[in-house]
């Protein structure tokens, strides 16, 4: 699918919540992508403003380009293998908060849902109990307005659109989704109201957890 209108933020240009000899942790705005697109108009991307300071700097993981938050990238060749490896054993602890549309079935629970791509329609993907690969998210209402519902999500799996199909297929897509929400929920919000939040991962080079923070701005 082609992107359209692309206009990412360029304000700030980058910001940077951590950084040492091993890792660049950034604050990823909605509406940019985690690394560039295939056609040139979609070069700019957080990967590629890092690489203008950092030319050695190396993908770890990716954030979709609508939601906002913690990105985590390499400095060496050697962390990104380490950190690769924390992420593929799920050995990370992700949080997210989104806002999304009416009121969940439990104060805290989880789903449980195989997810595909959607190959007619992607990126978009779909619940698919024949071939979809196992995907888990936990999640846990903190407010309800009467209308929506704010909830942090905690995803056990790591698939593409997950939180954003598993939200849709419980009732509860996430305000400003325009590949999964109806249309009163989509017009809701100005951009996509999920936020990666919270991010822990072990060093790779002293061994020792450590948590990164990045504050909601919805």
């Amino acid at each position: 699918m082609t992107l359209l209108h692309y206009e990412p933020p360029t304000t700030p240009f980058l910001q940077v919540i951590y950084e040492d000899a091993q890792l660049l942790v950034v604050d990823k705005p909605s509406g940019l992508l985690s690394v560039p697109g295939k056609r040139p108009e979609h070069k700019d991307s957080t990967y590629t403003r890092v690489q203008r300071v950092h030319p050695e700097i190396r993908v770890v993981h990716r954030l979709d380009m609508a939601t906002s938050g913690i990105l985590l990238l390499a400095k060496t060749k050697a962390a990104q293998s380490h950190l690769n490896k924390q992420f593929q054993d799920r050995t990370t602890h992700k949080k997210y908060i989104a806002k999304v549309w009416g009121e969940l079935p439990a104060s805290q629970g989880e789903v449980e849902l195989p997810l595909s791509c959607d190959w007619p329609n992607r990126p978009r993907q779909h619940m698919d109990f024949f071939t979809g690969k196992p995907s888990t998210t936990f999640y846990r209402v903190s407010e309800f307005d009467g209308k929506c519902s704010r909830v942090e999500l905690t995803p056990y799996t790591g698939r593409s659109h997950q939180l954003r199909v598993h939200m849709q297929a419980i009732g509860c897509p996430i305000l400003g989704d325009k590949f999964y929400a109806h249309s009163e929920a989509f017009s809701a919000a100005e951009r996509l109201l999920l936020h990666a939040e919270d991010l822990c991962v072990t060093h790779p080079q002293t061994e020792q957890p450590i948590a990164f923070h990045s504050p909601v701005p919805f």
